[in-house]
């Protein structure tokens, strides 16, 4: 049932596997620009309970609250710590046309969330021994081209999957918005401007990004949505999650994205542009699934991802300063970077290991607390920034910090956010969409 939306969302062709490489986990390896960061080679141990006051009760009441009255329509918010799952509730409805509650169960797209997926499933390959994250992609994907033989011999697995490939932000993420197919576009790289040399500089991307689905191909033999729901979904107990928009379609409880108009919140269905690039926007999950992905991120299921790896998917590879700039980014961050298909933050002194979604009717937010052993996913189905706050809300009463009120701030979701799929941006204050571009750093 995979192959044909696995067909429809890459350009995977059937190239004469590789070698195998060692594995780099246990390979004596010589430093180079784009290796990660030096393996850790486990979780922090000795992790914190939360902070006295840490009420997960009243985390449950304010996102309730935040669907009242049809601020967002509907919302799933899944909590974890010390290797427990706290919380795994929907709320609010699935389509304003059709209100049926959300529950737990109930399915949502990830958008850029996806992107740890991708860097998971890379990860099994490096442990497995198959793949390395200094492995060349033209090894996995030999048609691939940049603008010059150095750049295009240049890049890896690790600088794919940290958006360090060396072109511009967001490259051609229009073009996706165009329908245009990802075959296309990968070849359209060829012609691209670079920044600078792959491994030098950080630009978010998508397009790009999403050729570790055909490395993951060339490397296992399986079509990445099979690799995924084999080696992740699967052995997790994600028993809703799913890819592509078929996937989403076909669940039994789903939520519908909502864009705001004049008259209040608009249900559409949901397009299929972005699905197309399955590594950087092709997951689906509900309150249930990401309580599961949670826990194995903060080390609790050492049976499929064991702590070395998480170690260094978590590790940052390149710094990103443009993402400290607004909300509570501005006020609590002192360092921001990038990692393994996961953002690193110094969150007022405390690790954060984060990463954030956005395309047409849908949002979410993920982050983990190394230090409180904690994991909180938050997602939601309608074009409003409002719930973004809630995180912050949370990461201040795990870690103890003093109480603001940023459920009052207008927050933006930066590069993670993906390009708009509808008309451009209005004023929100007028009740308009809340699409905006997203094609410059931000």
């Amino acid at each position: 049932m995979l192959m044909p939306v696995a067909m429809s969302t890459t350009a995977q062709t059937t190239p004469a596997l590789p070698p195998m490489p060692a594995n780099i986990e246990s390979a004596v390896v010589t430093p180079a620009h784009t290796q990660p960061a030096a393996y850790r080679t486990s979780l922090p141990v000795n992790a914190k309970a939360p902070a006295a006051g840490f009420d997960v009760s009243q985390i449950e009441a304010i996102a309730q609250q935040l669907t009242y009255g049809e601020r967002v329509p509907g919302m799933a918010v899944a909590i974890v710590q010390g290797g427990r799952v706290l919380s795994a509730r929907g709320y609010g409805v699935t389509d304003v046309n059709n209100p049926l509650p959300v529950d737990s169960h109930t399915v949502f797209r990830l958008a850029s969330l996806s992107k740890a997926f991708a860097g998971t499933m890379a990860g099994l390959l490096v442990n497995d021994g198959t793949l390395r994250w200094d492995s060349k992609v033209t090894e996995y994907v030999p048609g691939f081209q940049l603008t010059t033989p150095e750049a295009t011999e240049r890049l890896t697995v690790a600088d794919l999957l940290s958006h360090r490939v060396g072109l511009p932000y967001n490259a051609y993420d229009r073009d996706v918005e165009a329908n245009a197919d990802y075959y296309t576009l990968t070849h359209k790289l060829a012609s691209t401007s670079l920044k600078c040399l792959p491994g030098e500089c950080y630009a978010y991307q998508n397009v790009a990004f999403s050729l570790i689905g055909d490395v993951v191909y060339a490397a296992s033999g399986s079509f990445y949505e099979q690799s995924v729901e084999r080696r992740l979904f699967k052995p997790l107990g994600m028993d809703d999650a799913s890819l592509g928009l078929a996937g989403i379609q076909a669940s039994s409880r789903w939520a519908r994205p909502h864009v705001r108009s004049r008259n209040g919140w608009v249900s559409l269905t949901p397009k299929p542009t972005y699905y197309r690039l399955a590594p950087a926007a092709g997951v689906n999950a509900s309150a249930s699934d990401m309580a599961q992905w949670l826990l194995a991120h903060t080390g609790h299921r050492p049976d499929v991802l064991p702590a070395p790896l998480l170690a260094t998917l978590h590790s940052t590879l390149v710094s990103t300063p443009g993402e400290m700039r607004s909300g509570w980014r501005r006020e609590r961050l002192h360092s921001a970077g990038y990692a393994l298909g996961w953002r690193n933050f110094d969150y007022a002194g405390h690790e954060v290991v984060f990463h954030a979604g956005a395309v047409q009717g849908y949002r979410g937010l993920v982050a983990l607390v190394p230090e409180r052993d904690l994991g909180i996913a938050i997602l939601w189905n309608g074009e409003s920034s409002l719930p973004s706050g809630l995180l912050p809300t949370v990461l201040d009463a795990a870690i103890g910090l003093p109480t603001q009120r940023w459920l009052d701030i207008d927050t933006d979701f930066g590069s993670d956010n993906l390009m708009t799929e509808n008309a451009p941006a209005k004023d929100k204050r007028k009740g308009a969409s809340a699409n905006r571009a997203v094609a410059s750093p931000r």
